[in-house]
């Protein structure tokens, strides 16, 4: 009777030992291989290979990605100043209130924008005219200063300086007759046109333009001097005066006579009213016209 059959070899599966390790490197090595040729055709073509990826936005604080705009309005604020712009900052702010302000103060002295050339032109003569008149007084007073000061007899010097103040006080109030350079204007009135109020326009014209006596038709013209009309004819402090009107003036000619002949001024007024006005220069006037001195009723001189 045949005895048991012997037990089957165990079979070495493919791959076992040295060989089989050998195979089995080979094998990985050419699945590798063959998964690079796969991934590089994929590459190749564009099926298969992911989408590269853009710039990524930083999360915010709570971990949310910002958008655009909201990093843009981050940079912006809050602001960052260094102190070298907060200087300039300051600098450009002082600069511009500056010119804002020379700009306001330009445009305020606009009074005179639409005056002629030829009345600006007379208007800054005067002005220069006056500050000479003044600059001259001021040097005189500081002259009869000097003098008061260092004078060796000051009680003298002060009764001529007295004497010589009384004279010019009786100049303007026409208590003193008076000579010097001026002018004469004389208006004649054929159509009977001219009325109180042209000569008195003709009064203030000189008197601004630097007059400092004047006479018309031998009647003084002082401060408190009045021009009225009444019965037909024209009065001066009650006195009735007829033309052709004549005054005597004496000051500068040089001013006086542009004065009177300004476009518009007394001149013009009255050759619009049918009258004739002429104005003659002369080195020489005389206004020997007086007034009487009247004592004044309630004031008192007030020095002791």
């Amino acid at each position: 009777m045949p005895g048991p059959l012997p037990a089957p070899a165990p079979s070495t599966p493919a791959g076992t030992g040295k060989a089989g390790e050998r195979s089995a490197a080979a094998g990985n090595a050419g699945s590798g291989t063959d998964e690079a040729e796969r991934t590089d055709r994929t590459d190749v073509h564009g099926t298969d290979a992911p989408a590269e990826e853009g710039p990524k936005t930083p999360p915010s604080g709570d971990g949310t990605r910002l958008t655009g705009r909201q990093r843009l309005v981050a940079g912006l604020w809050p602001p960052r100043f260094s102190r070298a712009q907060l200087i300039v900052a300051l600098l450009l702010f002082v600069l511009g209130l500056g010119l804002a302000i020379q700009v306001q103060s330009t445009s305020d002295n606009s009074a005179l924008r639409g005056a002629r050339q030829e009345d600006l032109v007379r208007i800054l003569d005067e002005l220069d005219d006056r500050t000479k008149r003044l600059e001259d007084e001021k040097r005189r007073l500081e002259d009869q200063r000097t003098e008061l000061e260092t004078s060796s007899d000051q009680a003298e010097e002060a009764r001529r300086q007295t004497q010589e103040k009384e004279r010019q006080l009786g100049i303007l109030a026409g208590t003193v007759a008076a000579q010097g350079p001026g002018i004469t204007l004389t208006i004649g009135d054929g159509a009977g046109a001219v009325e109180s109020d042209m000569l008195l326009d003709a009064i203030q014209e000189l008197r601004a333009a630097g007059a400092e006596a004047i006479q018309v038709n031998g009647v003084r013209v002082v401060a408190d001097s009045y021009f009225s009309d009444g019965g037909g004819s024209i009065e001066v402090d009650g006195k009735k005066i007829s033309a052709p009107y004549r005054f005597k003036v004496i000051g500068k000619p040089q001013d006086l006579e542009p004065a009177l002949n300004i476009p518009g001024g007394v001149v013009q007024t009255l050759e619009k009213e049918q009258a004739t006005a002429s104005v003659t220069r002369s080195e020489k006037i005389v206004v020997d016209a007086l007034r009487p001195v009247e004592r004044p009723d309630y004031a008192r001189s007030s020095s002791q």
